[in-house]
């Protein structure tokens, strides 16, 4: 019984270190669904706060483009928090941003661009990133 007990102590305890190991993780966002925009900038701020030491980029693209605008995003109070914790960082396709005509001024402040958020995504897969599609 005492080894059952020793045994099943190694093993919480391990689990606990394990979860608090630093990660990478790389969110996709595409859908114009503002849920999904919701759910995605929860998952973000909920990762974010749970894991200081990891990194986490949320890639926004596509159809997802009003997910930043700062006029317009359901999700921007919580997008407008979060890019200020230094273990987050927001950005936008500028293709995206071309084909809707925004600029960074439309953005919410903090929220960067890169050249293609398909690359971005990859490269970030390259490096060892985890990689979650937020999507409904």
């Amino acid at each position: 019984m005492k080894k059952a007990i020793v045994l099943m102590l190694i093993m919480a305890s391990s689990m606990v270190m394990a979860q608090t190991e630093p990660i990478k993780v790389v969110f996709d966002v595409t859908s114009s669904n503002p849920d999904v925009h919701r759910t995605a900038a929860k998952h973000l701020r909920l990762m974010a706060e749970a894991y200081p030491d990891s990194e986490f980029e949320l890639v926004i693209y596509s159809g997802a483009y009003k997910m930043v605008d700062n006029k317009s995003s359901v999700a921007g109070e919580t997008l407008s928090e979060i890019v200020q914790k230094d273990n987050v960082s927001i950005v936008i396709c500028q293709q995206t941003m071309k084909r809707h005509e925004m600029t960074m001024g439309d953005l919410i402040p903090g929220v960067g661009s890169v050249p293609d958020g398909i690359y971005e995504i990859i490269m970030k897969q390259k490096e060892g990133w985890g990689y979650i599609k937020e999507a409904q």
